[in-house]
């Protein structure tokens, strides 16, 4: 049995939730395959690599004038948040620690339910920020630490998420998000999960684009993404994040355990610069600079999906590492 036909029987039997995968190799799709009645049409869900996304959005901002540096304190950008009494963390918390996950937070466990329920879900994550935690520990937030940096967006571009978004990444790469997402109710949100066929981006009830979750992409969306930034952020000879940006993002910044965490990346290998933004249900964009390889996989929402990492280090990157 030869590798390619290994990692295909491995993805059949043990990764049955797959939408799509991409690779790239210098630049070229050297394979491209659908699963689950999916095509290259389908925008999946991709969970949590909507936080990669924002961390990309962070940096064009930067790029572009709109913020200062990730230093500045985030309720620069709140002037109007009222500190609950007693708070004495929140004032000194940067984007930085955001960024890195080194942020604390008041609650044990994510109120999930709480959080669905709000309108106004910036405002509930930082109503949540600070407390008695210390900052620079890591603490991952999956879901409402990020939509903060939905609310620093818009203040500091006077644009929505996803028309910032639109504007400076998507258009360029020619990425189409078709419009906001909103929910009547629990059943939407879940049909939402499992869909193929809506395009968009989640938003609050005051139309605020969630931050760690909640935009749909298709599987080569996801891989121009990959390219971008293996690129250095050229895209069609036109700069459109700065290299600068990308290699401060993916690099360590913070530890969870054995993981390495950038600035809303993950890294995978120091060595090979390899890097991933990763959701729930197996969603990846992978990067590995040194082989010079993408990888993008969109899935469908499954509790304790397969470990894709994995399945990408020991059954994809050998099919492909030496394609010219």
């Amino acid at each position: 049995m030869n590798l390619k036909t290994k990692m295909e029987e491995v993805i059949n039997n043990s990764y049955k939730n797959m939408g799509g995968i991409i690779v790239l190799k210098n630049g070229k799709t050297v394979y491209e395959k659908y699963f689950n009645e999916c095509s290259a049409a389908s925008t999946l869900h991709v969970f949590s690599v909507t936080k990669s996304i924002i961390s990309i959005l962070i940096g064009i901002a930067i790029d572009k004038g709109f913020i200062k540096s990730i230093n500045q304190n985030v309720l620069d950008f709140f002037p109007d948040y009222t500190v609950k009494r007693g708070e004495k963390t929140i004032q000194s918390i940067t984007l930085k620690d955001l960024l890195t996950m080194t942020a604390p937070y008041k609650h044990k466990t994510e109120p999930y339910t709480k959080y669905f329920t709000s309108d106004n879900w910036v405002k509930f994550a930082l109503d949540l920020l600070g407390g008695k935690g210390q900052i620079g520990e890591f603490r991952y937030a999956p879901l409402i630490g990020p939509d903060i940096f939905s609310g620093i967006l818009v203040k500091a571009t006077g644009q929505s998420v996803l028309d910032f978004a639109t504007k400076y990444l998507f258009s360029p790469l020619e990425i189409e998000t078709k419009s906001n997402v909103i929910f009547h109710n629990k059943e939407e949100q879940m049909a939402f999960y499992e869909a193929k066929d809506v395009n968009g981006w989640v938003v609050d009830q005051n139309g605020v684009n969630a931050a760690g979750w909640g935009l749909t992409l298709t599987p080569a969306d996801m891989a121009k993404i990959g390219q971008l930034y293996l690129d250095g952020g050229i895209w069609n000879g036109k700069q459109v994040i700065s290299s600068e940006w990308i290699n401060e993002s993916t690099k360590e910044h913070s530890r969870w355990g054995e993981l390495s965490y950038g600035y809303l990346w993950w890294i995978i290998d120091d060595e090979e610069h390899a890097y991933a933004a990763m959701g729930d249900g197996g969603n990846v964009i992978y990067v590995n600079e040194k082989k010079n390889i993408v990888i993008s996989i969109a899935s469908f929402y499954t509790p304790h999906a397969q470990d894709r990492i994995k399945l990408i280090k020991e059954y994809i990157e050998p099919v492909f590492e030496d394609c010219v």
